[in-house]
């Protein structure tokens, strides 16, 4: 067992896939001498040489095509875009070329590749590199998106994205780089598409996603207080979707909630609540609700910007004022 934190475990999963496959490259802007931004590539220059860690020029387009390009050929690529904000700059490549060249070319030509980047708020960098962007990626389809909450998530979610043929936009969160706990020695694999129930309960199921993923585990612990029982389910990856999971918890509750931290106009939750109440309309005893960043861009104030991203205080008032009977 070893202690890493979240940005030591994304070197820690890359390393390990690195090894695993000689072929595989990485490309980014300051991930080589530099380790990154957030400190995620360090060490990999030392141990895989510029050959396969490359600096780039300050381009996300040149980023993407590049990786596009190399992927396209067979060479597996992760590539970096340091904040997620920037997909915005090479979004006709990820949309309207990566996203749809495997179906355009009937299987023929697949991309092996995963774009990394840092995403979300919670560090005071203000409107425009603190979006949450991951609904933006869900809604194309050929994209793979995938979140982790954990250090072990994202080593096991890195080997599940590098291993997959199709491509993955792998979202790291800026407020939990820090954070911490014990990892399993040995081969780090996970599987996308799967959701975790972190927490069993009885009365109300939460759905959250990175960074309010431990948010909603200690508005848990408040509401267990209180005599309501939640289940918190971790959804981790977002396309594929595990809807057996959410939909399983939903009919033993009958209770509905998701923690989001994108805006909430067509936030990921809408999707997953739509889904819900196509599916499991009759087993709920109550409306779903969503629980979101309002629709504004986000504040560099601190004061502000923790009062517009989800908070636990927002989650147990929310869920503790409708939980019906239970409560």
């Amino acid at each position: 067992m070893a202690q890493l934190s979240y940005r030591e475990a994304v070197a820690y999963g890359i390393a390990q896939e690195m090894r695993r496959d000689p072929k595989l490259v990485m490309l980014g802007e300051d991930i080589a001498a530099a380790g990154g931004v957030f400190k995620t590539t360090v060490g990999l220059l030392d141990e895989f040489g510029p050959d396969r860690i490359k600096d780039t020029p300050i381009s996300e387009q040149a980023i993407v095509g590049a990786a596009m390009g190399a992927a396209m050929t067979g060479i597996p690529v992760i590539a970096e875009l340091m904040f997620s904000d920037f997909v915005a700059v090479t979004w006709d490549m990820i949309a309207n070329e990566i996203a749809k060249t495997r179906y355009m070319t009937d299987g023929q030509v697949a991309l092996p590749l995963v774009i990394r980047t840092a995403n979300g708020g919670g560090v005071r960098f203000g409107a425009q590199h603190s979006q949450s962007v991951e609904n933006w990626c869900m809604m194309i389809p050929g994209l793979k998106v995938v979140a982790p909450s954990t250090p072990t998530d994202v080593i096991g979610l890195m080997a599940a994205s590098v291993r997959d043929p199709d491509p993955v936009v792998f979202f790291e969160h800026k407020a939990l780089m820090a954070m911490s706990e014990e990892i399993p020695d040995g081969e780090i694999v996970d599987e996308l598409g799967k959701a975790k129930i972190l927490r069993e309960g009885t009365d109300v199921t939460i759905a959250a996603l990175a960074a309010m993923v431990p948010k909603a585990l200690e508005a848990a612990e408040r509401l267990a207080a209180d005599g309501i029982s939640a289940e918190v389910i971790d959804v981790r990856s977002l396309m594929p979707l595990d809807t057996r999971t959410i939909l399983g918890s939903v009919s033993k509750t009958g209770r509905f909630y998701t923690v989001e931290e994108n805006p909430r106009v067509l936030g990921w939750g809408a999707e997953v609540v739509s889904i819900v109440t196509d599916e499991a309309f009759w087993d709920l005893d109550g409306p779903c609700i969503r629980i979101t960043t309002p629709h504004i861009p986000l504040p560099a104030a601190a004061s502000l910007e923790d009062m517009a991203i989800p908070s636990v205080d927002r989650i147990y008032e929310t869920v503790r004022r409708t939980a019906g009977g239970s409560a």
